[in-house]
Protein backbone atom coordinates (compact mmCIF):
# COMPACT_ATOMS: atom_id res chain seq x y z
CA UNK A 1 0.00 0.00 0.00
CA UNK A 2 2.76 2.03 0.39
CA UNK A 3 5.21 1.15 -3.01
CA UNK A 4 5.49 4.77 -3.98
CA UNK A 5 7.16 5.57 -0.75
CA UNK A 6 10.76 6.56 -0.60
CA UNK A 7 12.99 5.48 2.68
CA UNK A 8 14.02 9.28 2.86
CA UNK A 9 11.07 10.25 5.23
CA UNK A 10 13.11 8.56 7.93
CA UNK A 11 15.49 11.01 10.10
CA UNK A 12 19.39 11.09 8.76
CA UNK A 13 21.33 8.25 9.30
CA UNK A 14 24.68 6.58 7.63
CA UNK A 15 25.90 3.76 9.81
CA UNK A 16 29.26 3.62 9.18
CA UNK A 17 31.22 0.50 10.85
CA UNK A 18 32.56 -2.72 9.17
CA UNK A 19 29.27 -3.29 8.07
CA UNK A 20 28.54 0.35 6.20
CA UNK A 21 25.10 1.39 4.90
CA UNK A 22 22.80 4.37 4.21
CA UNK A 23 19.36 3.49 5.88
CA UNK A 24 18.49 6.37 3.76
CA UNK A 25 19.20 4.58 0.76
CA UNK A 26 17.23 1.70 -0.87
CA UNK A 27 20.09 0.73 -2.70
CA UNK A 28 22.54 0.91 0.66
CA UNK A 29 20.37 -1.28 2.31
CA UNK A 30 20.06 -3.80 -0.41
CA UNK A 31 23.71 -3.94 -0.78
CA UNK A 32 24.41 -4.41 3.30
CA UNK A 33 21.23 -6.91 2.93
CA UNK A 34 23.50 -8.92 0.29
CA UNK A 35 26.87 -9.00 2.64
CA UNK A 36 24.60 -10.06 5.43
CA UNK A 37 22.78 -13.27 3.38
CA UNK A 38 25.68 -13.69 1.89
CA UNK A 39 27.47 -14.79 5.69
CA UNK A 40 24.35 -16.44 6.65
CA UNK A 41 24.34 -18.99 4.39
CA UNK A 42 28.04 -19.67 4.92
CA UNK A 43 26.48 -21.29 8.24
CA UNK A 44 24.58 -23.46 5.84
CA UNK A 45 26.26 -26.79 5.08
CA UNK A 46 22.91 -28.80 3.57
CA UNK A 47 23.84 -28.08 -0.28
CA UNK A 48 27.18 -29.73 0.18
CA UNK A 49 27.81 -33.26 -0.93
CA UNK A 50 27.01 -35.52 1.38
CA UNK A 51 24.88 -33.55 3.66
CA UNK A 52 21.35 -33.63 4.42
CA UNK A 53 19.33 -30.11 2.28
CA UNK A 54 17.08 -27.89 4.12
CA UNK A 55 18.74 -27.92 7.99
CA UNK A 56 21.31 -26.17 9.59
CA UNK A 57 23.86 -27.78 11.34
CA UNK A 58 22.89 -30.13 14.57
CA UNK A 59 20.46 -31.05 16.53
CA UNK A 60 23.11 -30.87 19.81
CA UNK A 61 25.74 -32.08 20.01
CA UNK A 62 26.24 -32.27 16.24
CA UNK A 63 25.66 -28.77 15.95
CA UNK A 64 23.84 -25.83 17.51
CA UNK A 65 20.66 -25.99 15.43
CA UNK A 66 17.63 -27.95 15.78
CA UNK A 67 15.55 -28.88 13.04
CA UNK A 68 12.95 -26.12 12.77
CA UNK A 69 15.54 -23.20 12.66
CA UNK A 70 16.05 -24.69 8.78
CA UNK A 71 12.40 -23.34 7.80
CA UNK A 72 13.06 -19.81 9.34
CA UNK A 73 16.31 -19.76 7.39
CA UNK A 74 14.27 -20.33 4.77
CA UNK A 75 11.33 -17.94 5.24
CA UNK A 76 14.20 -15.59 6.09
CA UNK A 77 15.58 -16.04 2.62
CA UNK A 78 12.12 -15.84 0.88
CA UNK A 79 11.80 -12.32 2.52
CA UNK A 80 15.59 -11.19 1.22
CA UNK A 81 14.49 -11.93 -2.36
CA UNK A 82 11.02 -10.88 -2.04
CA UNK A 83 12.12 -7.39 -0.91
CA UNK A 84 15.82 -6.68 -2.66
CA UNK A 85 14.97 -8.89 -6.14
CA UNK A 86 17.78 -10.88 -5.59
CA UNK A 87 17.71 -14.81 -6.95
CA UNK A 88 21.22 -15.64 -5.75
CA UNK A 89 19.48 -18.15 -3.14
CA UNK A 90 16.05 -18.85 -4.78
CA UNK A 91 17.68 -22.37 -6.04
CA UNK A 92 18.96 -23.46 -2.83
CA UNK A 93 15.81 -22.16 -0.77
CA UNK A 94 13.39 -24.12 -3.06
CA UNK A 95 15.83 -27.42 -2.66
CA UNK A 96 15.46 -26.67 1.03
CA UNK A 97 11.87 -26.23 1.19
CA UNK A 98 10.90 -29.04 -1.04
CA UNK A 99 13.30 -31.74 0.58
CA UNK A 100 11.63 -31.19 3.94
CA UNK A 101 8.30 -32.07 3.51
CA UNK A 102 8.33 -35.76 4.57
CA UNK A 103 6.68 -38.64 3.40
CA UNK A 104 3.12 -37.11 4.21
CA UNK A 105 3.86 -34.10 2.40
CA UNK A 106 2.74 -32.34 5.88
CA UNK A 107 6.20 -31.32 7.51
CA UNK A 108 6.18 -33.67 9.93
CA UNK A 109 9.51 -36.07 8.41
CA UNK A 110 9.55 -38.72 10.19
CA UNK A 111 12.81 -38.71 11.31
CA UNK A 112 12.44 -35.82 13.66
CA UNK A 113 9.72 -37.03 15.81
CA UNK A 114 11.47 -37.79 18.60
CA UNK A 115 11.82 -33.83 18.68
CA UNK A 116 8.60 -32.86 17.07
CA UNK A 117 6.43 -29.90 18.22
CA UNK A 118 3.57 -28.28 16.71
CA UNK A 119 5.99 -25.31 16.46
CA UNK A 120 8.27 -27.00 14.72
CA UNK A 121 6.23 -27.82 12.10
CA UNK A 122 4.58 -24.83 11.89
CA UNK A 123 7.90 -22.56 11.40
CA UNK A 124 8.46 -24.63 7.53
CA UNK A 125 4.70 -24.33 7.48
CA UNK A 126 4.46 -20.68 7.60
CA UNK A 127 7.71 -20.40 4.98
CA UNK A 128 5.35 -22.38 2.77
CA UNK A 129 2.80 -20.16 3.54
CA UNK A 130 4.91 -16.98 2.68
CA UNK A 131 6.17 -18.53 -0.09
CA UNK A 132 2.42 -18.54 -1.79
CA UNK A 133 2.08 -14.90 -0.57
CA UNK A 134 4.92 -13.35 -2.41
CA UNK A 135 4.61 -16.25 -5.63
CA UNK A 136 7.99 -17.49 -4.86
CA UNK A 137 8.60 -19.97 -7.07
CA UNK A 138 5.70 -22.82 -7.54
CA UNK A 139 6.79 -26.58 -7.96
CA UNK A 140 6.04 -28.08 -10.66
CA UNK A 141 5.16 -31.99 -11.55
CA UNK A 142 4.94 -34.11 -8.38
CA UNK A 143 5.94 -31.19 -6.02
CA UNK A 144 3.90 -30.53 -3.83
CA UNK A 145 2.82 -27.03 -3.25
CA UNK A 146 3.56 -24.30 -1.27
CA UNK A 147 -0.02 -23.93 -0.35
CA UNK A 148 -1.00 -27.19 -0.23
CA UNK A 149 1.89 -28.01 2.00
CA UNK A 150 0.54 -24.91 4.60
CA UNK A 151 -2.86 -26.44 4.70
CA UNK A 152 -1.48 -30.04 5.46
CA UNK A 153 0.18 -28.21 8.44
CA UNK A 154 -2.98 -26.14 9.34
CA UNK A 155 -5.08 -29.10 8.89
CA UNK A 156 -3.24 -31.77 11.18
CA UNK A 157 -2.94 -29.01 13.89
CA UNK A 158 -6.95 -28.54 13.64
CA UNK A 159 -6.95 -32.02 14.31
CA UNK A 160 -5.10 -31.96 17.34
CA UNK A 161 -6.85 -29.09 18.86
CA UNK A 162 -7.86 -30.04 22.99
CA UNK A 163 -10.51 -28.93 24.15
CA UNK A 164 -10.14 -32.22 26.82
CA UNK A 165 -7.85 -30.51 28.79
CA UNK A 166 -7.70 -26.60 29.76
CA UNK A 167 -10.96 -26.47 27.33
CA UNK A 168 -9.09 -25.81 24.17
CA UNK A 169 -5.72 -25.20 23.03
CA UNK A 170 -2.23 -27.14 20.98
CA UNK A 171 -0.17 -28.63 23.12
CA UNK A 172 3.59 -27.72 22.43
CA UNK A 173 4.42 -30.99 21.35
CA UNK A 174 3.10 -33.65 18.90
CA UNK A 175 3.73 -37.17 20.54
CA UNK A 176 2.74 -37.97 23.84
CA UNK A 177 6.36 -38.90 24.43
CA UNK A 178 8.11 -35.76 24.13
CA UNK A 179 9.07 -33.43 26.94
CA UNK A 180 6.41 -30.29 26.99
CA UNK A 181 3.61 -32.63 25.83
CA UNK A 182 1.53 -31.58 28.81
CA UNK A 183 2.47 -27.64 27.86
CA UNK A 184 0.63 -25.56 26.64
CA UNK A 185 2.27 -22.53 24.89
CA UNK A 186 1.77 -19.45 23.02
CA UNK A 187 4.07 -20.04 20.72
CA UNK A 188 1.98 -23.00 19.35
CA UNK A 189 -1.08 -21.63 19.81
CA UNK A 190 -0.04 -18.27 18.66
CA UNK A 191 1.15 -19.05 14.95
CA UNK A 192 -2.11 -21.31 14.59
CA UNK A 193 -4.02 -18.59 15.22
CA UNK A 194 -1.38 -16.78 12.85
CA UNK A 195 -2.14 -19.00 10.21
CA UNK A 196 -5.36 -19.00 10.22
CA UNK A 197 -5.80 -15.34 10.06
CA UNK A 198 -3.30 -15.67 7.18
CA UNK A 199 -5.47 -18.70 4.93
CA UNK A 200 -8.74 -16.67 5.70
CA UNK A 201 -7.09 -13.63 3.91
CA UNK A 202 -6.03 -15.68 1.26
CA UNK A 203 -8.86 -17.64 0.15
CA UNK A 204 -11.45 -15.68 1.67
CA UNK A 205 -12.76 -19.21 3.54
CA UNK A 206 -14.47 -17.89 6.70
CA UNK A 207 -14.18 -21.16 8.37
CA UNK A 208 -9.94 -20.64 9.00
CA UNK A 209 -11.21 -17.28 10.17
CA UNK A 210 -13.57 -18.80 12.64
CA UNK A 211 -10.67 -21.23 14.21
CA UNK A 212 -8.51 -18.16 14.13
CA UNK A 213 -10.75 -16.10 16.82
CA UNK A 214 -11.74 -19.71 18.86
CA UNK A 215 -7.84 -19.87 19.68
CA UNK A 216 -7.18 -15.96 20.27
CA UNK A 217 -10.39 -16.43 22.66
CA UNK A 218 -8.90 -19.47 24.19
CA UNK A 219 -5.35 -17.66 24.86
CA UNK A 220 -6.97 -14.61 26.44
CA UNK A 221 -9.48 -17.46 28.58
CA UNK A 222 -6.26 -19.16 29.77
CA UNK A 223 -4.51 -15.43 30.39
CA UNK A 224 -1.48 -16.02 28.42
CA UNK A 225 -2.54 -12.04 27.65
CA UNK A 226 -3.16 -10.05 30.67
CA UNK A 227 -4.94 -6.68 30.81
CA UNK A 228 -1.99 -4.28 29.72
CA UNK A 229 -0.97 -6.47 26.81
CA UNK A 230 1.90 -8.94 28.15
CA UNK A 231 2.61 -11.83 26.37
CA UNK A 232 3.51 -14.94 28.87
CA UNK A 233 4.40 -18.14 27.94
CA UNK A 234 2.26 -20.83 28.50
CA UNK A 235 0.83 -23.06 31.20
CA UNK A 236 0.45 -26.76 32.10
CA UNK A 237 -2.57 -29.12 31.68
CA UNK A 238 -1.84 -30.90 35.35
CA UNK A 239 -2.74 -27.15 36.37
CA UNK A 240 -5.63 -26.44 33.74
CA UNK A 241 -3.11 -23.94 32.70
CA UNK A 242 -3.57 -22.22 35.17
CA UNK A 243 0.40 -21.97 36.70
CA UNK A 244 1.02 -19.51 34.08
CA UNK A 245 4.62 -19.15 33.23
CA UNK A 246 5.17 -15.60 33.14
CA UNK A 247 8.38 -15.45 31.17
CA UNK A 248 7.76 -13.42 28.10
CA UNK A 249 9.89 -13.71 24.45
CA UNK A 250 9.34 -10.98 21.45
CA UNK A 251 8.54 -13.82 19.37
CA UNK A 252 5.23 -14.79 20.75
CA UNK A 253 3.78 -11.05 20.88
CA UNK A 254 4.90 -10.60 17.25
CA UNK A 255 3.66 -13.53 16.03
CA UNK A 256 0.43 -12.79 17.84
CA UNK A 257 0.27 -8.95 16.30
CA UNK A 258 0.91 -10.31 12.86
CA UNK A 259 -2.66 -12.80 13.31
CA UNK A 260 -4.39 -9.46 14.97
CA UNK A 261 -3.60 -7.34 11.45
CA UNK A 262 -4.44 -10.49 8.90
CA UNK A 263 -7.60 -10.51 10.90
CA UNK A 264 -7.94 -6.89 10.96
CA UNK A 265 -7.28 -6.88 7.03
CA UNK A 266 -9.76 -9.79 6.64
CA UNK A 267 -12.82 -7.86 8.77
CA UNK A 268 -12.70 -5.02 6.82
CA UNK A 269 -10.63 -2.90 9.33
CA UNK A 270 -12.28 -4.05 12.24
CA UNK A 271 -12.48 -1.95 15.25
CA UNK A 272 -11.97 -5.06 17.78
CA UNK A 273 -8.70 -6.20 15.99
CA UNK A 274 -7.56 -2.67 15.65
CA UNK A 275 -7.76 -1.75 19.33
CA UNK A 276 -5.59 -5.54 19.79
CA UNK A 277 -3.03 -4.45 17.52
CA UNK A 278 -2.54 -1.06 19.14
CA UNK A 279 -2.64 -2.90 22.41
CA UNK A 280 -0.14 -5.64 21.45
CA UNK A 281 2.02 -2.45 20.16
CA UNK A 282 1.60 -0.80 23.29
CA UNK A 283 3.24 -4.22 24.88
CA UNK A 284 6.36 -4.53 22.95
CA UNK A 285 7.14 -1.37 23.05
CA UNK A 286 7.03 -1.17 26.57
CA UNK A 287 8.69 -4.55 27.57
CA UNK A 288 11.25 -5.53 24.29
CA UNK A 289 12.29 -2.19 23.07
CA UNK A 290 15.34 -0.28 24.93
CA UNK A 291 16.34 2.58 23.99
CA UNK A 292 14.78 2.71 20.56
CA UNK A 293 16.37 -1.18 19.92
CA UNK A 294 14.95 -4.53 19.89
CA UNK A 295 16.02 -6.03 23.20
CA UNK A 296 15.21 -9.70 24.61
CA UNK A 297 14.98 -9.09 28.35
CA UNK A 298 14.74 -13.09 29.11
CA UNK A 299 18.13 -13.79 28.00
CA UNK A 300 20.28 -10.78 27.39
CA UNK A 301 19.34 -9.62 30.84
CA UNK A 302 20.37 -12.76 32.53
CA UNK A 303 23.40 -13.08 29.75
CA UNK A 304 22.22 -16.77 29.01
CA UNK A 305 20.42 -16.73 25.28
CA UNK A 306 19.99 -20.15 23.26
CA UNK A 307 20.29 -21.04 19.87
CA UNK A 308 16.97 -20.75 19.51
CA UNK A 309 16.63 -17.05 21.33
CA UNK A 310 19.54 -15.74 19.42
CA UNK A 311 17.31 -15.87 16.24
CA UNK A 312 14.04 -14.25 17.73
CA UNK A 313 14.58 -10.17 16.76
CA UNK A 314 15.18 -11.27 12.96
CA UNK A 315 11.57 -12.59 13.32
CA UNK A 316 9.66 -9.55 14.96
CA UNK A 317 11.56 -7.26 12.60
CA UNK A 318 10.22 -9.28 9.72
CA UNK A 319 6.59 -9.85 10.82
CA UNK A 320 6.37 -5.98 12.62
CA UNK A 321 6.74 -4.84 8.84
CA UNK A 322 4.45 -6.69 6.99
CA UNK A 323 1.77 -5.19 9.71
CA UNK A 324 2.48 -2.17 8.20
CA UNK A 325 1.12 -3.55 4.46
CA UNK A 326 -1.90 -4.89 6.12
CA UNK A 327 -2.82 -2.61 8.39
CA UNK A 328 -1.93 0.57 7.56
CA UNK A 329 -2.64 2.99 10.34
CA UNK A 330 0.57 1.40 11.97
CA UNK A 331 2.74 2.22 9.33
CA UNK A 332 4.68 5.02 10.81
CA UNK A 333 5.04 3.99 14.24
CA UNK A 334 6.16 0.67 13.26
CA UNK A 335 8.43 1.96 10.90
CA UNK A 336 10.06 4.05 13.36
CA UNK A 337 10.98 1.02 15.82
CA UNK A 338 12.56 -0.74 12.89
CA UNK A 339 14.80 1.93 11.91
CA UNK A 340 16.42 2.47 15.03
CA UNK A 341 16.66 -0.85 16.43
CA UNK A 342 18.22 -1.53 12.57
CA UNK A 343 20.65 1.17 13.32
CA UNK A 344 21.72 -0.13 16.63
CA UNK A 345 21.64 -4.14 14.95
CA UNK A 346 23.78 -2.84 12.00
CA UNK A 347 26.39 -0.57 14.43
CA UNK A 348 27.41 -3.51 16.74
CA UNK A 349 28.10 -5.92 13.07
CA UNK A 350 31.91 -5.67 13.46
CA UNK A 351 33.13 -9.32 14.26
CA UNK A 352 34.32 -12.72 12.82
CA UNK A 353 37.36 -12.39 10.33
CA UNK A 354 35.56 -10.31 7.84
CA UNK A 355 34.94 -7.68 10.13
CA UNK A 356 31.06 -7.76 9.58
CA UNK A 357 29.78 -10.74 11.47
CA UNK A 358 26.72 -9.44 14.13
CA UNK A 359 26.26 -10.31 17.67
CA UNK A 360 22.70 -10.23 19.30
CA UNK A 361 23.17 -7.49 22.24
CA UNK A 362 22.17 -4.71 19.90
CA UNK A 363 21.47 -2.13 22.79
CA UNK A 364 24.64 -2.03 23.46
CA UNK A 365 26.16 -0.86 20.17
CA UNK A 366 28.77 -3.27 20.68
CA UNK A 367 29.81 -6.34 18.92
CA UNK A 368 29.56 -9.50 21.42
CA UNK A 369 32.04 -11.55 20.11
CA UNK A 370 29.30 -14.49 19.72
CA UNK A 371 28.27 -15.26 15.86
CA UNK A 372 25.91 -17.64 14.55
CA UNK A 373 23.13 -18.19 11.82
CA UNK A 374 20.53 -16.56 14.35
CA UNK A 375 22.41 -13.28 14.73
CA UNK A 376 22.76 -13.03 11.05
CA UNK A 377 18.83 -14.18 10.61
CA UNK A 378 18.25 -11.13 12.95
CA UNK A 379 20.19 -8.41 11.33
CA UNK A 380 19.25 -9.36 7.26
CA UNK A 381 15.20 -9.79 9.05
CA UNK A 382 16.13 -5.73 10.06
CA UNK A 383 17.52 -4.74 6.71
CA UNK A 384 14.64 -6.20 4.79
CA UNK A 385 12.25 -4.91 7.29
CA UNK A 386 13.29 -1.22 6.09
CA UNK A 387 12.46 -2.22 2.72
CA UNK A 388 8.68 -3.02 3.05
CA UNK A 389 7.69 0.41 2.12
CA UNK A 390 8.43 -0.02 -2.18
CA UNK A 391 7.67 -4.11 -1.44
CA UNK A 392 4.07 -5.32 -2.70
CA UNK A 393 1.97 -6.68 0.34
CA UNK A 394 1.53 -10.45 0.46
CA UNK A 395 -1.18 -11.65 -2.00
CA UNK A 396 -4.17 -13.26 -2.63
CA UNK A 397 -6.20 -15.80 -5.25
CA UNK A 398 -8.13 -12.70 -5.88
CA UNK A 399 -4.64 -10.34 -6.11
CA UNK A 400 -2.76 -12.45 -8.40
CA UNK A 401 -1.57 -15.54 -5.87
CA UNK A 402 -0.09 -18.22 -8.23
CA UNK A 403 0.22 -21.45 -5.84
CA UNK A 404 -2.49 -24.13 -6.40
CA UNK A 405 -4.00 -25.41 -3.65
CA UNK A 406 -4.55 -28.67 -2.13
CA UNK A 407 -8.00 -28.73 0.10
CA UNK A 408 -6.90 -32.60 0.56
CA UNK A 409 -3.61 -32.16 2.68
CA UNK A 410 -3.48 -33.11 5.72
CA UNK A 411 -7.19 -34.48 6.22
CA UNK A 412 -6.48 -37.56 7.82
CA UNK A 413 -9.57 -37.31 10.01
CA UNK A 414 -13.14 -37.07 8.82
CA UNK A 415 -14.07 -35.48 12.07
CA UNK A 416 -11.78 -32.05 10.55
CA UNK A 417 -14.75 -29.39 10.41
CA UNK A 418 -15.34 -28.83 6.31
CA UNK A 419 -13.48 -25.89 5.20
CA UNK A 420 -15.59 -25.11 2.27
CA UNK A 421 -15.36 -25.60 -1.38
CA UNK A 422 -11.29 -24.86 -2.03
CA UNK A 423 -10.68 -23.25 -5.58
CA UNK A 424 -7.20 -24.14 -7.34
CA UNK A 425 -6.38 -20.27 -6.41
CA UNK A 426 -6.59 -20.70 -2.79
CA UNK A 427 -3.36 -20.58 -1.01
CA UNK A 428 -3.19 -22.62 2.75
CA UNK A 429 -1.44 -22.35 5.73
CA UNK A 430 0.08 -23.57 8.79
CA UNK A 431 0.83 -22.31 11.69
CA UNK A 432 3.13 -22.15 14.40
CA UNK A 433 6.45 -21.59 15.43
CA UNK A 434 9.71 -22.61 17.35
CA UNK A 435 10.56 -25.81 19.60
CA UNK A 436 11.82 -23.59 22.27
CA UNK A 437 12.13 -23.21 25.69
CA UNK A 438 10.30 -24.02 29.04
CA UNK A 439 12.43 -23.20 32.20
CA UNK A 440 11.87 -22.60 35.69
CA UNK A 441 12.03 -19.74 37.82
CA UNK A 442 14.33 -19.38 41.25
CA UNK A 443 14.95 -16.26 42.15
CA UNK A 444 15.64 -15.08 38.38
CA UNK A 445 14.50 -16.83 35.34
CA UNK A 446 16.79 -20.18 34.61
CA UNK A 447 16.04 -21.79 31.09
CA UNK A 448 16.29 -24.82 29.46
CA UNK A 449 16.16 -24.75 26.04
CA UNK A 450 14.84 -28.68 25.43
CA UNK A 451 13.89 -29.87 22.20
Amino acid sequence: MFAGRHLVWLAPAAVLGALEVDLNSTDSIKNAASQVAYDLMTYYKGNLSGNVPGILPGPPPDGDYYWWQGGALWGTMIDYWHFTGDETYNDVTFQAMQFQVGDHRDYAPDNWTLSLGNDDQSFWGMSAMLAAEVNFRDPTGDQPSWLGLAQAVWTEQSQRWDNVDCKGGLRWQIFSTNNGYDYKNTIANGCFFNMGARLARYTQNDTYAQWATETWDWIMSVKYIDEEWNVYDGGHVPYNCTDTNKQQFSYNAAILLSGAAYMYDYTNQSKDWEDRITGLLDGIERVFVVNNTLFEPSCETSGVCTADMLSFKGYVHRWMAVVTQIAPFTHDRIMALLRSSTESAVKQCTGGANGRQCGFHWASGVYDGVTGAGQQMDVLGALTSLLVPEAKAPVTNNTGGTSVGDPNAGQNSPSLPEAGPVTTGDRAGAGILTALVLGTTIGGAVWMAFD
